[in-house]
């Protein structure tokens, strides 16, 4: 283990603003040791001593790996998004599995829309998750569902597969035309990265939501949307990447 994040660091080190999911991999590594260390304390299976090692070969790191985050995502953040297209030059032109674009399922019926991050993303598993959960639920109320990522059609299947949504409509988007239609920025340093996200980030870990390779711009916003007739009528916009949208109010039972 040891050897393999030697090589990982040895490759973030050649350009640390490209390969940050490596640095926040070590990070997080970083994280769960004093977790262990404080939970095996607790338990009286390490001797308090033992907390010298985890200062140097823990907390010590966290300085380094945070300030190398904040500059990529400093870096990244100060990319021009470009302008956002209009929503007819959106939702026309991207289709799903079916061929069918956002502007044709929404006017059929109205549509939760989940815009994930990238595929690794373990809030957006986590999101995933509770979209399948509530799927029954939400058909009976008169929705479609549909979900758009950035990763291309064969993972976009894969996840479909996964996670029981194969009835949904799957939008592959890696050009970010639908989010940034829908005003879904790059996120902050703080939206990405801070206390909140890493807490929750652990919750949602150990929870079974997993963490996966990264699919996408890894410093895309997700969001969530009903669309009607190629217009929003109802949204979730994320204050920080681990925030979960509530789809029993987003996808409100709809009045007879």
């Amino acid at each position: 283990i040891v050897g393999v994040y030697g090589i990982g660091y040895l490759i973030a080190a050649r350009a640390p603003r490209v390969h940050w999911p490596i640095v926040l991999v070590g990070l997080l590594g970083k994280v769960f040791g004093p977790l262990g260390f404080a939970a095996a304390l607790a338990q009286g299976t390490f001797p308090p001593a033992f907390g010298i090692t985890i200062l140097t070969n823990d907390l010590l790191w966290w300085i380094p790996f945070g300030l190398i985050l904040w500059d990529a995502a400093r870096c990244r953040g100060e990319l021009p998004d470009g302008p956002a297209p209009s929503s007819e030059t959106a939702l026309r032109p991207s289709t799903d599995q079916s061929g069918r674009t956002l502007q044709a399922i929404s006017s059929d019926r109205p549509t939760v829309l989940v815009l994930t991050r990238h595929s690794g993303c373990t809030f957006c598993r986590e999101a995933l998750k509770d979209l399948a959960s509530r799927r029954e639920e939400i058909l009976r109320r008169g929705y479609a569902m549909a979900v758009v990522t950035m990763s291309d059609a064969t993972e976009n299947r894969r996840m479909a597969e996964e996670f029981g949504l194969t009835d949904a409509s799957w939008i592959a988007d890696p050009d970010r035309i639908v989010y940034q239609a829908l005003d879904l920025r790059r996120g902050s340093f703080l939206q990405l990265f801070g206390p909140v996200v890493f807490f929750r980030g652990i919750v949602a870990a150990l929870k079974g939501h997993g963490i996966g390779p990264l699919g996408g711009d890894g410093f895309q916003m997700p969001g969530a949307f009903v669309l009607h007739e190629g217009r929003v009528i109802r949204e979730f916009r994320h204050a920080r990447a681990s925030d979960r949208p509530d789809l029993n109010s987003l996808a409100c039972e709809m009045p007879s």
